[in-house]
């Protein structure tokens, strides 16, 4: 059996994608407040951003949040989450936006 990743270590971005699609299957979903305020203002849904995490890609690196966990974007062509993990078996939904194409 694999063992669990290090979360407080940077994963890579295949890894870090595997996690959060094992962690919407079998884990708990979390959403801040602030996720909450902007998901409302763009008009997206859970649903959305778990089909995001499902579907998306992460291209680039994660980030180290000011609290020291490791952030992840995922992006679609219409949708970016970002979001870290609490631990193997939590997922933290940070923030997530609605693209929006130039000159709309």
């Amino acid at each position: 059996m694999a063992s669990e990743p290090d979360i407080s270590e940077q994963l890579p971005g295949n890894q870090a994608r595997r996690l959060a699609k094992k962690i919407l299957g079998e884990g708990s979903t979390v959403f801040t407040r602030h996720a909450r305020q902007e998901m409302e203002n763009d008009d997206l849904l859970e649903t959305d951003v778990v089909n995001t995490i499902s579907g998306g890609m992460i291209t680039e690196p994660g980030e180290l949040g000011h609290r020291g966990d490791w952030c992840y974007r995922i992006r679609t062509q219409r949708i970016t989450v970002v979001f870290m993990f609490r631990s193997t078996e939590e997922l933290v939904v940070v923030t997530a936006w609605r693209e929006r194409r130039r000159g709309r």
